[in-house]
């Protein structure tokens, strides 16, 4: 088995993983931190909460250490792209963590706050920059920000940037790199137009791939529960309202939806904060600091926001919609049964949102398990045809009627229905474990 002190890094960056009691490295840091110590390009496969901001961080710091010189005002000499605010805040806090014991200069900046405090840590220097692709541009072009002398880029997450319309970001801010650089990119997933940028992107790069999609899915529970959306709410409430429910990501596809889903379990003493992309900075932030402290137990999110929710102890993801991409399931459920631990994924089906499950299942290779013993069963939207809408602005719409409709009616081990409140507790229905 790998070890940390057999990779090779400099004694700060040991000792501050010592300190952090990390001794083995995941399969993505084993994979990736020999080729990048020795300055090769990388395309790495892999999910959040496999470890892959130390699989760059790691190695750009030992770079920095091993080729130390001043920080040059304006000009960082790495640079991390991330997707969202939480994300990016996130990876600055772990490069604080694993460069404790040396001196690095570091900013992390983003949109919905005021760039002040951002332009002066640019304007003192920096050695690693992690950025929202927007607010980068945004201080790029006011001349706050020189990229013509960056050594290190990194991709994180570069599906979901994608998914988000970043591309034409990215390629903005690659245009404005040296050519002499080494460059990472980091994804989940491996569509086409992944494949197509890391070609553009990459020269003769490594590539480690570690948990594919389909494994990831494997060790997470899952089920789906028919009902139709005006009972979603009602469903929603029966689920999280469960002592097994410990810590709970609801997805939901708009931002108004996610407000009322929290409102609506709140109303209904289930502690909750919805996150999305209209909510300020500081209100998303103090909703992470909940649900990471345990005073809240739900976090109602959007897919937007929902990739800097990383919390190892997730213990239900709940789809109140299905997404209409197949792969942001993946990422959704990947929430849960982190580090090890086990978790349950129950997503929640209406007749328009039918044809999506198929295309879910198509993606993942099984068939979500079917539960009908709770008090909202539809049947009418466990066989309907209805071509589900195509959301205007985002993702791909996708549907209509396919051949091979699945069957249904069982149920898996410890199905999720208990926890009902008032009217609705009916015997016999039983909980997710």
């Amino acid at each position: 088995m790998t070890t940390f002190a057999e990779l090779k890094l400099a004694e700060p960056i040991q000792r501050a993983l010592a300190e952090e009691g990390y001794t083995q490295p995941t399969p993505i840091q084993a994979g990736s931190i020999p080729h990048l110590l020795e300055g090769r390009d990388l395309l790495g496969l892999a999910q959040t909460g496999t470890g892959k901001t130390a699989a760059f961080a790691l190695p750009i710091l030992n770079h920095l250490l091993l080729n130390p010189r001043p920080a040059r005002p304006k000009g960082p000499r790495a640079l991390v792209l991330a997707p969202t605010r939480e994300l990016a805040a996130q990876i600055d806090d772990s490069f604080k963590a694993y460069a404790r014991h040396m001196k690095l200069r570091h900013a992390v900046i983003f949109g919905g706050v005021g760039q002040g405090r951002q332009v002066e840590a640019m304007r003192r220097g920096v050695d690693v920059l992690t950025a929202a692709p927007g607010r980068l541009l945004d201080l790029v072009g006011q001349c706050h920000i020189d990229l013509s002398a960056l050594e290190i880029l990194v991709l994180d997450e570069a599906d979901r940037m994608l998914d988000m319309g970043f591309v034409r970001d990215i390629k903005r801010i690659v245009a404005l790199l040296p050519k002499e650089r080494q460059t990472l990119l980091f994804s989940a997933t491996m569509p086409k137009t992944i494949q197509d940028l890391a070609h553009s992107l990459l020269r003769n790069p490594a590539k480690v791939e570690v948990t594919p999609p389909s494994s990831t899915v494997d060790r997470i529970r899952q089920a789906v529960m028919f009902v139709e959306a005006e009972n979603k709410k009602a469903a929603t409430l029966l689920l999280v309202d469960n002592p097994k429910v410990v810590r709970a990501v609801v997805f939901t596809l708009m931002k108004h939806e996610a407000n009322k889903v929290a409102e609506y379990l709140n109303k209904n003493g289930i502690v909750s904060e919805a996150i999305h992309g209209n909510k300020s900075q500081g209100a998303r932030e103090r909703a992470m600091s909940g649900f990471r402290n345990g005073t809240v137990k739900v976090l109602v999110a959007t897919d937007i926001a929902a990739r800097g929710i990383d919390v190892d102890d997730v213990s239900h993801v709940f789809n109140y919609d299905l997404p209409n991409v197949p792969e942001s399931y993946v990422h959704r459920i990947g929430r849960t049964a982190r580090a090890g631990r086990d978790g349950w994924a129950v997503s929640l089906c209406d007749p328009e949102q039918r044809a999506w499950l198929r295309d879910i299942e198509k993606t993942i290779g099984k068939p979500v398990a079917v539960v009908t013993d709770h008090p909202y069963h539809s049947e009418a939207a466990q066989h309907s045809t209805m071509r589900p809408p195509v959301l205007g602005g985002g993702g791909r719409g996708r549907g209509g009627p396919r051949n091979g409709q699945r069957g249904g009616g069982g149920r898996p081990p410890s199905s999720p229905g208990g926890g009902q409140r008032g009217n609705n507790r009916r015997s016999g229905t039983r909980r997710v474990a």
